[in-house]
């Protein structure tokens, strides 16, 4: 099938909008041509048209933190499910994490997951694999096996690794295979029944709250390990000012150390939870103004490198549990762009060119992906946004099972509304199709 995208707006390295068309064949770009207006294209035989009408079109959308909970946890999401959710948010490449049951700690589980992937054929995924056996901390997964399965990275997303000795080790054995270590920092006895941040919400709700200390120790603690091993060493959600401080110096250094920030921890902070909804309830928690600020910042400045959703679905049953009872976690796909495009470039803070390099190219240096570009040769993953469309968040309009969202009723701007994946069109929301 060939696939031709006209009348695209694409930014170019100025980032500036300019009219183009986009010819794809056999999955691949294979030419660009701008146009310098609207135009007419008549199809041809074997030909489908996809008329974006001067919106902007960008590379694919990539998310490199995401919970599919396929397989054990179907009653929250399955990789089909969590698929159509992204392909309508915009992504086209997300990389799963392996706190699933049974945990993605073996070559059979990492296979699973991408047999399925593949059956639902709506955008790529990459599985991670588990550092510890069931994420217990107490034994190494095989590392070497598990990457020829086809791991990209190894985490035990969902707890922090404790003991130093088996994070420095699996550092060593990820190292040796040219893979990254993806770390959930968290120090188990600063937080353990504590569901908010340490601050005023918790003093005010009479919680137990979770201090920033808890996550800036492991990231201290990490930084020297990786410096000490070489590893590709990878900070996930980051939200304090303190891990901030730690990952810019380790930059200055020159340690191989990344780090990604969620749209949720760049939004809002512990005082804009309205009461024990849990549905303000995610690890990292929300922190203070003061740290989101940092956050910010450091995404400004690069010293954070990418945006993430961590995209968490659970039931409304579980959920409803309330804030001490309740899972940690909110869905992230389907608001991120407009949500961080509304904040932040509509309100001149950020570039778009910025928001769109820090959801696609970036994300793809960080992990040496294919994906994440507008140019001949590579994968056709494109993303077409409707900045202007305004909506309201309606959660009963997702794709995802997944309702647990703090944004039901913000009305934001920059709204996805097709998504192309490898050639294919995976999500169309508005837009007019020519064959």
């Amino acid at each position: 099938m060939r696939l031709v995208v006209i009348n695209a707006k694409i930014l170019n390295e100025q980032g500036e909008q300019e009219i183009a068309q986009i010819v794809i064949e056999n999955g691949v770009i294979s030419n660009i041509e701008k146009t310098g207006s609207l135009k007419q294209l008549v199809a041809e035989e074997g030909t489908q048209v996809i008329d974006a009408g001067g919106r902007l079109v960008t590379p694919g959308f990539i998310d490199m933190h995401v919970h599919l909970r396929e397989p054990g946890f179907e009653h929250k999401e399955t990789i089909e499910t969590g698929s159509r959710s992204a392909a309508k948010g915009g992504f086209t490449t997300i990389a799963c994490m392996p706190n699933t049951r049974p945990v993605t700690d073996n070559p059979d589980t990492v296979r699973y997951v991408k047999e399925k992937a593949e059956e639902a054929g709506l955008v790529n995924v990459l599985p991670y694999a588990a550092i510890t056996k069931s994420e217990l901390g107490r034994e190494l997964t095989d590392f070497a096996a598990l990457k020829e399965a086809g791991a990209i990275g190894f985490t035990d997303d969902g707890v922090g690794v404790q003991s130093a000795q088996m994070m420095k080790d699996a550092m060593r054995q990820a190292a040796a295979l040219g893979m990254p270590v993806i770390a959930h920092c968290e120090d188990n006895s600063l937080v353990e029944g504590a569901p908010v941040a340490e601050g005023e919400f918790a003093r005010k709700h009479g919680l137990k709250g979770i201090p920033n200390e808890s996550e800036a120790i492991h990231v201290g603690r990490d930084i020297l390990l990786a410096e000490a091993t070489g590893v590709h060493y990878h900070v996930c959600h980051v939200s304090t000012e303190q891990s901030i401080r730690l990952i810019r110096q380790a930059k200055q250094l020159g340690i191989n150390v990344t780090a990604e920030v969620c749209p949720h921890h760049l939004v809002l902070s512990e005082a804009d939870i309205p009461g024990l909804d849990a549905n303000w309830k995610m690890n990292p928690p929300l922190r203070s103004r003061r740290d989101v600020e940092a956050c910010i910042e450091a995404l400004e400045d690069g010293t954070i490198d990418i945006i993430v959703t961590d995209h968490a679905p659970h039931s409304e049953e579980e959920k409803a549990k309330g804030m001490q009872l309740a899972p940690f976690g909110i869905v992230g796909f389907e608001t991120a762009f407009p949500l961080l495009y509304t904040k932040f470039v509509t309100t001149g803070r950020w570039s778009l060119k910025m928001l769109v390099q820090r959801m696609t190219a970036d994300p793809a240096r960080v992990f040496g992906l294919e994906a994440g570009r507008l140019v001949p040769g590579a994968p056709a993953d494109l993303t077409i946004v409707d900045l202007d469309a305004e909506r309201t968040v309606d959660p009963e309009t997702f794709a995802s099972k997944g309702r647990n969202t703090p944004f039901a009723g913000w009305k934001l701007k920059g709204w996805p509304v097709a998504t192309i994946a490898r050639g294919r069109l995976v999500w169309n929301d508005e837009l007019k199709l020519t064959r």
